[in-house]
């Protein structure tokens, strides 16, 4: 059953790493190309990630090189890797080919400088979450307790995605924030977030959270971190993170339900979901629960139709 992963930080480990690590086959990647053929991935958000420890005056050039990489590293060296820069691309994918798509994850690097913002979108950035957990010029993050929410430059970060309909992310948003930005974001999602009655973290999204965005008919992609699954046992088990799913099902958002791995970007797994290769485990999992159909559109299908609505913008 074909796949769409909304979120994975190849990007950043490609970026960090002392020595290239090649993308085909590299056992550093819980998310190779290999492991993407292997799980039946048709669709990688690749994310562009600067970690707040990396200095300031060097954080834009950072993402750009990330964003070298994807053009280069991954689409670049790889004739079935398709990059996606409209969404009507994705019906158009041939078997066998995986679009790629990026997105930012926070935006510390554009330092409040929207014009460096406009370059990044110009690369072909389809998905932009406001940050990552901490605070920053345009909004705060899930760890984050100011109240401050959204700022002023935040508005106008806001109406330059709404512009150029791009998709807001909201899975690091702190809950001040994702009020904030709920009624002003034309097209909204949360990328990869799990419900917080299942688990009680800050990266998790509310029962209110999670029926605002049903009512915004937005997505919402469940993660495979242990962390945000079940922070009281191990080892975390793939029946663990159905039952996010059936939470958020439950609230109205079984139609909006998908999968956002982030994958690279964690250190911990669900046990038979270690790397993406083992992402059908998921699918064999959700099966005993859920119809064929229902099970397709949490894999694909949901968010399909959902872009499908923006690329008639574009």
């Amino acid at each position: 059953m074909k796949i769409y992963d909304l979120h994975c930080d190849v990007l950043y480990k490609l970026g960090k790493a002392e020595n290239p690590i090649p993308f085909e086959d590299s056992p550093l990647l819980q998310a190779n190309k290999k492991a993407l053929v292997a799980g039946e991935i048709a669709l990688q958000v690749f994310a562009v990630f600067v970690s707040e420890g990396f200095p300031k005056e060097k954080q834009f050039m950072e993402a750009i090189r990330q964003i070298e990489f994807f053009h280069t590293e991954i689409v670049g060296k790889h004739e079935n890797v398709v990059a996606i820069y409209k969404w009507e691309q994705l019906e158009k994918l041939e078997k066998g080919q995986i679009g790629a798509v990026l997105s930012l994850e926070g935006l510390d690097m554009i330092d409040g400088d929207i014009q460096k913002l406009k370059l990044l979108l110009s690369h072909g950035v389809k998905l932009v979450g406001l940050t990552w957990n901490g605070a920053n010029e345009v909004a705060d993050g899930a760890s984050e307790n100011s109240g401050t929410g959204l700022t002023s430059f935040g508005d106008e970060v806001v109406s330059l995605l709404n512009e150029q309909n791009i998709i807001i992310d909201v899975s690091h948003l702190s809950e001040k924030s994702f009020w904030d930005v709920l009624p002003k974001a034309k097209w909204l999602m949360a990328s990869h977030s799990n419900a917080r009655a299942i688990c009680d973290s800050a990266r998790n999204l509310t029962d209110d959270q999670i029926k605002a965005l049903v009512d915004k008919k937005s997505p919402i992609h469940v993660v495979y971190y242990p962390q945000f699954i079940n922070n009281s046992k191990k080892p975390v088990e793939i029946q663990d993170l159905v039952k996010h799913v059936d939470h958020i099902a439950s609230l109205g958002g079984k139609h909006l339900i998908g999968l956002g791995s982030d994958f690279d970007g964690i250190g911990e797994f669900v046990l038979g979901l270690e790397d993406a290769s083992k992402t059908q485990n998921l699918v064999e999992q959700l099966l005993n629960s859920y119809s064929t159909k229902e099970v397709e559109g949490f894999t694909s299908q949901n968010f399909g139709r959902f872009v499908k609505q923006i690329s008639k913008e574009e």
